[in-house]
């Protein structure tokens, strides 16, 4: 991947419904060459997908919760069944295995703190193998961006 790939990448970040002509344009290209590069990137599964960022109010999930995970063991069917079944839980936006304290970190949305108790009872303490959940709930954001930084 090069800087001109990166400029494409970075230009449908920002805006991803943005057509060929005015993506050429942008990153200073002429579309033929421009659309081929997006073709190759989308190919090599650079470029995973398009989606639509929506305003989580608005969706009717206002509260954001970051929850840390701790598992009982670490035994590969334990850490394997967790993953499946966080997976499957439509409220986990994002999971990420942890280093330090925490073995997880996931990104939850809810609609208000009655609704995350109600997503701790029936999606967190079924997988069995928890053996500590720590939330942080989000009440401003000061900065969220889903473009990627310039590198050289």
């Amino acid at each position: 991947m090069d800087a001109k790939d990166r400029q494409i990448i970075r230009a449908l970040q920002r805006n991803g419904r943005m057509t060929n002509q005015d993506l050429a344009a942008e990153v200073n290209l002429s579309p033929s060459p421009c659309l081929r590069r997006l073709k190759l990137l989308e190919q090599s599964a650079a470029i995973t997908g398009y989606s639509a960022t929506v305003d989580a109010e608005a969706y009717g999930l206002p509260v954001t919760v970051f929850v840390r995970i701790i598992l009982n063991g670490h035994t590969e069917a334990v850490v394997r069944q967790f993953e499946q079944e966080i997976s499957r839980v439509e409220r986990v936006l994002e999971c990420f295995m942890m280093t330090g304290t925490s073995d997880y970190l996931l990104r939850v949305v809810v609609a208000d703190l009655a609704d995350y108790e109600v997503f701790v009872r029936k999606h967190l303490h079924p997988i069995g193998s928890i053996g500590s959940i720590d939330s942080s709930f989000v009440y401003g954001v000061v900065k969220q961006t889903h473009v990627f930084p310039q590198i050289d």
